[in-house]
């Protein structure tokens, strides 16, 4: 009664043991029979999470007394970290993350001598800390992010701590290791090139962008930016929607406080192995870039869920993989934190003349037709914009179905992005045709 939908997520348990395993070197872990265990620490982490082939260079890692960190660069977009404390998974980073961020950027500048933007030396990269405190601070209940520490008058910070140790052992690490910090410094110089090129596109998106924020008409936002209450802003949500039909109805029936809609215009662009470029010169990409507040990093982002509410027919599946997609290449953060989420809405209105079911399968379709009584109607909702704003309302209010993106531990992003957006149509198709199975029996002839 007090969780009437819940279901066990089999990817996201086997996350949270690999974690353990990682955090505890040489701990083996039993899960339903699969043996889980790590043997060089956060190192095994990375390994796991990304490709050999999608590493610049081998992960750099370094371990000291109750601190950890590994981290390398990979040919993608934005920064992913993986911070933990005390054992406790921090996916809103804090303190330890920040001081992280700060001191590989000032070790390497100093390494190499040159004032790197510390944007460019961070570009693409992949890293894991972990660090073990006494009387840790976080800043909520569920510990997901470290705020100070209870520490002893003129005690070292999280942040003193930290730019410490990267400046004695990584600078140690890459005079050591030379073809590592040739490679490292060529992935700078990269993005350094890659930035300077985007400056002039960026400068003329970043102008029409603010000017469509006077008035914007893919966006309608929400007012809970005007207000200081914490529970507000956490259940803060952006729904995308396909087209005006679908988001006329939905804005008619949402809380004008906690929830906006961005408007789509068709399908978008397909951005598997696009360049940050496109980003600036597609004005719908531009636009719910700039909504979101995520250009430079996460921490200015402006919506606590991001919903993809698309049509449950074959147009709205593919929008919804555009979508995913987009994030996935520029924003991989935004999905990795828990943020970004697909609205279920229902595909079937039963009723009669006293009550209304709405179905979201077969299953429940049959189940409701057995509970009602005398003539039965049922509708078959073919988009969003065939549902009432009254109906809508039951479907975006506290009993909203959300479906959480949720990324396995084992996903290779790059090589799931090239294998189901890519241009190999040949490839998926051979698969589906071999995979193919009927749900219901075939009738003899």
């Amino acid at each position: 009664k007090v969780f009437p939908n819940y279901g066990y997520r089999r990817e996201y348990i086997e996350s949270m043991v690999w974690n353990y395993a990682f955090l505890n070197t040489g701990l083996t872990l039993v899960l339903d029979g699969m043996r889980i265990k790590a043997v060089n620490g956060l190192r095994d982490l990375l390994e796991k999470n990304v490709t050999s082939t999608e590493l610049r260079y081998p992960i750099i890692h370094l371990k000291g007394q109750d601190l950890e960190v590994a981290f390398s660069h990979c040919d993608k977009y934005g920064e992913e970290y993986r911070t933990f404390v005390n054992g406790q998974h921090t996916t809103m980073g804090g303190t330890h993350q920040s001081a992280f961020r700060e001191g590989v950027a000032k070790t390497i500048k100093d390494f190499f001598k040159k004032e790197y933007e510390p944007v460019d030396i961070r570009a693409g990269m992949v890293a894991a800390i972990s660090v073990r405190v006494i009387e840790p601070v976080f800043e909520s209940q569920t510990k997901t992010k470290l705020g100070s520490l209870n520490r002893e008058p003129n005690g070292p910070t999280i942040r003193s701590w930290l730019l410490e140790f990267l400046k004695k052992h990584l600078d140690n690490f890459l005079h050591r290791n030379q073809d590592t910090s040739r490679k490292l410094q060529n992935k700078i110089n990269q993005s350094e090139k890659e930035r300077r090129e985007l400056a002039g596109i960026r400068k003329i998106a970043t102008e029409r962008a603010k000017k469509a924020s006077v008035f914007n008409r893919k966006l309608r936002d929400c007012r809970v930016y005007l207000s200081s209450k914490k529970p507000l802003r956490e259940k803060s949500t952006l729904f995308i929607t396909e087209g005006d039909s679908a988001s006329g109805s939905l804005t008619k029936a949402r809380c004008v406080q906690t929830q906006a809609v961005f408007s789509l215009r068709g399908k978008p662009l397909n951005t598997f192995g696009l360049t940050r470029k496109v980003v600036y010169e597609n004005e719908e990409f531009n636009l719910l870039q700039h909504a979101l507040n995520i250009e430079s990093d996460m921490s200015g982002l402006r919506y606590n869920r991001v919903v993809i509410a698309t049509d449950a027919d074959v147009d709205g599946l593919h929008i919804r993989l555009l979508l995913m997609t987009f994030f996935i290449q520029f924003f991989p953060e935004l999905v990795k934190r828990g943020h970004v989420y697909v609205l279920q809405t229902p595909l079937f209105r039963v009723r009669d003349s006293k009550k209304t079911i709405y179905c979201y399968s077969e299953d429940e379709k049959t189940s409701a037709m057995k509970h009602l009584r005398g003539k039965i109607e049922v509708t078959r909702f073919k988009g969003l914009g065939e549902i009432s704003p009254d109906e809508f309302e039951q479907f975006i209010g506290d009993r909203m179905r959300l479906d959480p993106i949720v990324l396995d531990q084992n996903t290779h992003l790059q090589s799931m992005l090239r294998y189901y957006m890519g241009k190999n149509s040949g490839e998926r198709q051979d698969f589906i045709i071999k995979n193919l199975r009927s749900e219901t029996p075939l009738l003899e002839k």
